[in-house]
């Protein structure tokens, strides 16, 4: 049986660790192919079409979706679901999930750009720092830390890059860079491993490519119930999630949980591949039960 790991056609610039689930696929009888999203495929070929590592589809998100749903139309199952992927596709998601009661960073949602948004963010907040970014964004892209005076001389950049481009700001929160941030992974359901991390001297950033420094840590009790309260939200069980919390004023709060192509630091817990590997089986067994 063939399993298709989506990705895209250079790598070059990321750290992708999806190689260490060929191994634990294969003894389970899977044999894994690695298929960039904007090549023409027959998308037939395969049991199964697992969203790994397209990290740039947000640079033509409708297109992307497009090709999610013409795997969805075919005979192969695409995980996560495509219901899943198209409500954590634009980051207003985070509305539902405050909606359910989950604490989430403050947030502000703009359709257009305008710069007295900033501005007033800024007291709405009461911050001395904002962060502005993309409602469809990956890997930190077009992502901005910004101080008050710092909003003019950006003003036109802005207006470039955000006008008509849904975009949202939030408070600066310094417990990034002082504690990092959490990521717990579930795969179908199930906790399987923790990590935190923290941006490199002087960046807010903590991904890998950044200069970000990643370490395994034993999750708090606290910190799990917050993920069980997120989880059991979700509409459909995914086959995988990363949930990003920070920890601010005795309080989980959630960053964002990536239902997409999050990296799940396979490399940071040995026995996290095979987990993946069996939940992902147990779903396919499932289905000619």
């Amino acid at each position: 049986m063939k399993v298709a790991l989506l990705s895209t056609e250079n790598l070059d610039n990321f750290v992708c660790y999806d190689e260490l689930l060929t191994t634990p696929l294969a003894e389970l009888g899977w044999e894994v192919e690695v298929v960039p999203w904007r090549v023409d495929e027959d998308w037939n070929r395969f049991a199964a079409v697992i969203v790994r590592s397209p990290w740039d589809y947000q640079d033509e998100p409708e297109r992307f979706m497009q090709v999610l749903k013409e795997i969805d139309a075919t005979s192969c199952r695409l995980e996560n679901a495509l219901e899943l992927i198209t409500w954590n596709l634009d980051k207003r998601y985070l509305i539902d999930l405050k909606n359910e009661g989950i604490p989430i960073v403050p947030t502000n949602f703009h359709d257009n750009f305008e710069s007295d948004n900033l501005y007033q963010a800024f007291d709405i907040f009461s911050c001395n720092e904002i962060i502005l970014k993309p409602c469809i964004s990956a890997n930190a892209d077009d992502t901005f830390r910004l101080a008050r005076e710092e909003v003019a001389d950006t003003k036109f950049q802005f207006e470039s890059l955000f006008q008509d481009r849904p975009h949202m700001v939030q408070p600066f929160l310094k417990t990034v860079v002082r504690k990092g941030e959490y990521s717990f992974f579930y795969f179908d359901g199930e906790f399987s491993h923790a990590i935190l991390k923290t941006p490199k001297p002087g960046d807010f950033r903590v991904q890998e490519e950044h200069g970000g420094v990643l370490q395994s840590v034993e999750p708090s009790i606290d910190s799990l119930k917050a993920c069980r309260k997120i989880m059991s939200s979700l509409k459909h069980t995914p086959l995988y999630a990363r949930i990003d919390l920070i920890f601010e004023k005795h309080e989980d709060f959630l960053m964002e949980i990536e239902l997409i192509e999050p990296s799940l630091y396979f490399n940071l817990d040995s026995r996290s591949a095979g987990r993946f590997a069996s939940a992902f089986n147990k779903r396919m067994v499932s289905l000619t039960d």
